[in-house]
């Protein structure tokens, strides 16, 4: 089987409008119980089915934040991966639930892009960013900024 290597971008390399949608993730019971262990939230709604059943949900839930942070890391997969840099931070509404066995893309494009006025060769980009399930519903939006680094002269 052949590997397809991604090419990290520089700052340069955005287009504004350039868009990407990264592969799928599955939201299993092992990951969202080894995220409820990392971050020490057990809340009943994520790990326990017999309590979930009880809520407006109907069944387990994976963590907000879980959403965010799978977001994030499948644009690390994705065909569009830039050079590391700074996160800058996120606006990020939580909109659906993410329920066991959802298998999670994250799409995301090129929004703006300017150069950094406080630190010379880098640039910020904003990336308006939506995390859909396989039905192709929207469960969380938002945008990321981040500074990446431009291409060395």
């Amino acid at each position: 089987m052949t590997t397809l290597t991604i090419e990290d971008k520089y700052w340069d390399d955005a287009v504004v409008g350039e868009e990407c949608t990264s592969p799928p993730y599955e939201v299993t019971e092992a990951r969202v119980m080894a995220y409820a262990d990392l971050t020490g939230d057990h809340t009943p709604v994520h790990t326990d089915e017999a309590y979930a059943r009880t809520t407006p949900f109907g069944t387990r839930v994976a963590h907000g934040l879980f959403g965010l942070s799978v977001a994030d890391g499948l644009k690390t997969k994705s065909d569009m991966r830039f050079v590391p840099g700074m996160s800058l931070g996120w606006e990020w509404s939580f909109v659906a639930p993410i329920k066991l066995g959802d298998a999670v893309r994250v799409k995301f494009h090129v929004g703006t892009k300017r150069e950094s006025k406080s630190k010379p060769g880098w640039g910020i980009l904003v990336l308006p960013s939506e995390l859909i399930n396989q039905r192709d519903e929207v469960v969380q939006r938002g945008e990321h900024r981040v500074m990446v680094p431009r291409r060395p002269a």
